[in-house]
């Protein structure tokens, strides 16, 4: 959801540039094999691994289309065990990318890039960072907006405002409040590429 957030709503009002970053939670959270959650963070973890093939021969353009055809695939329909083979042409990348799912020699450089998101908003913290350049020129970086549905530009906006303003403020470190709502992921998003 927040990855719709920023690419629907608020990219284009901002005038943004989003460079997509792995995160590894089966890596971040060291979880053991014998946990529930082991064979979905094992198959996005792999998934991670083909990124970071695209990465190398096509950069982030090819990255987003990576993610948002994965990310699609396993948030609306629910689908964790897809031939990410058969994902790669439906996301419109050719090339050899389908055996990096087994090679553990991208493990690396997945482990480079997600260091660097968790040195900006610190490690206690999972999923979605958002880094940006703050108006000194500092890198800052957030954990969040866990947000639960598609919002209306006005409070896209209003929200990506605020998580600036917020992030921004020196000393201010955590907002947090009881997630009530489970997400609502409205229409299955079209391809954008």
């Amino acid at each position: 959801m927040t990855a719709r957030w920023v690419v629907e709503e608020v990219t284009p009002e901002r005038d943004l540039r989003v460079n997509w970053q792995p995160i590894s939670l089966l890596m971040k959270n060291e979880l053991a094999d014998d946990s529930r959650w082991y064979p979905k963070y094992r198959f996005t973890h792999n998934l991670l691994r083909v990124m970071e093939s695209v990465r190398a021969s096509l950069g982030n353009d090819g990255v987003f289309a990576w993610y948002w055809e994965v990310a699609t695939r396993i948030h609306h329909d629910k689908d964790y065990s897809f031939d990410p083979a058969e994902a790669l042409p439906a996301a419109g990348i050719g090339g050899d990318h389908g055996p990096a799912f087994d090679d553990p020699t991208w493990d690396d450089p997945i482990a480079e890039r997600m260091a660097v998101g968790l040195d900006l908003a610190g490690t206690d913290i999972g999923t979605p960072i958002i880094g940006f350049d703050d108006l000194n020129g500092d890198r800052v970086g957030i954990f969040g907006p866990v947000i639960t549905r598609v919002l209306p530009r006005d409070q896209a906006l209003q929200l990506w405002d605020g998580m600036v303003a917020v992030t921004t403020v020196p000393g201010f470190w955590e907002l947090k409040r009881t997630r009530t709502e489970s997400p609502d992921l409205g229409e299955r998003p079209e391809k954008l590429l």
